[in-house]
Order: structure tokens, then C-alpha cells, then sequence
């Protein structure tokens, strides 16, 4: 089987990942109810783990950093908040959404505006099928150009419409081939993205 040409490609898209300098991190639901529990993801710490590395490099180069939090859960409580390990420093702004898409009904968009947000956005997160997807694509659509740093996201496994079950892995890849298709360039790793 040979795979086919990505949209990307076809409509002439640029796939070279941005230099974390001249980009705006956006780190999504980093929240601890996805650590254990009923919500707890496959892979979660080591995407936590990746995702503070990220988050680490970001502020050595600069990079304007937004959290978003979903208000799904109670962001007073211990089990909603953000994770310590990426947990906003002060003047990090954090943008709390309802839906998947973190530019759906919040200020995401004027938030980046007054931090001076250029096209580039690097996103990580939970879940990546679900809230990093959605982000993905509203910012694609928005006119910036998204990258997803694959190891710092995370899923969890979910049942098929004819009853099978989706390992997480599986769900993860095939949301991040999604993406990759069309609404952002993915690279595997935070190493991928220059300083």
C-alpha cells in the first residue's frame, strides 16, 4: 500500500516547522483530570512530560506562551487545574474554552492578537483526537499555520461505532495524520523544533 499526497501538498502548503522563537506556544488542557481516573489518558505523564520540555524551551527563546483550560471540569480544584509541571507563570495568559476548538467563543484570537502572534502557532496538549484536533483545524482556518509536537500529546482509547475498540495509540496517529493532511505540520518531537 502506498500512501496518498497529503492536501498539503497538493495545494502547495508549506511543511517546514517553525522556529519556536518566531512562533506563539499554545499549550491545551494540560489539566490533571486527564492523569487518573476515569479521563486518564494513555501516555499521559510522558506527554506531560514532553509538554514541559516544551514549555521550557519556549520561555528560553521567548516564545509568547497562551494556556488554554477546558471548563468542563472545576479549574478550582486540584483535579480540574492545570498540571504543575506546565502550570502558567505569571503574565501567561490562560484562556478557558467550552468546546473542543479553543478559538470557539473565547478570546483566544485577541489574545494572540495583543501578544503580537505571528501565522505560527505550536500546540500541545490533551486530548489529540479531540481538543489539539479541533484547535488545529480552527486555527488553520483562521489563517495561522499550526504545528502539533506529536510526544506532547496524548489520548486514550475509545470504542468504535461497530463495537471494536480504538487503541489510543491508534486514535493519536490517526488524529495527528489528519492534521498533518491538511490543517498543520506535525513533528514528532520537541527536539524537532529549532530554538
Amino acid at each position: 500500500m502506498t500512501a496518498s499526497v497529503s492536501l498539503r501538498d497538493v495545494i502547495g502548503l508549506d511543511n517546514t516547522p517553525p522556529r519556536l522563537a518566531e512562533s506563539t506556544l499554545v499549550l491545551i488542557d494540560f489539566q490533571n483530570t486527564y492523569r487518573s481516573g476515569v479521563m486518564a489518558l494513555d501516555g499521559a505523564e510522558e506527554a506531560l512530560a514532553a509538554g514541559a520540555r516544551l514549555l521550557a524551551a519556549a520561555r528560553a527563546a521567548g516564545t509568547p506562551v497562551v494556556h488554554v483550560a477546558d471548563a468542563g471540569y472545576d479549574l478550582t480544584t486540584e483535579l480540574g487545574s492545570i498540571s504543575a509541571e506546565v502550570a502558567p507563570a505569571e503574565g501567561e495568559p490562560v484562556v478557558v474554552k467550552q468546546v473542543p476548538n479553543a478559538f470557539h467563543a473565547t478570546d483566544l484570537e485577541k489574545v494572540l492578537r495583543d501578544l503580537g502572534a505571528g501565522p505560527d502557532l505550536v500546540l500541545a496538549g490533551f486530548m489529540t483526537h479531540m481538543c489539539v484536533a479541533f484547535t488545529a483545524q480552527g486555527a488553520f482556518n483562521l489563517g495561522y499555520r499550526p504545528t502539533v509536537v506529536a510526544e506532547a500529546t496524548a489520548t486514550r482509547s475509545l470504542a468504535a461505532p461497530d463495537g471494536t475498540v480504538v487503541p489510543a495509540a491508534a486514535l493519536r496517529t490517526a488524529a495527528l495524520t489528519t492534521i498533518a493532511d491538511v490543517f498543520g505540520v506535525v513533528v514528532p518531537t520537541v527536539a524537532d523544533l529549532a530554538p
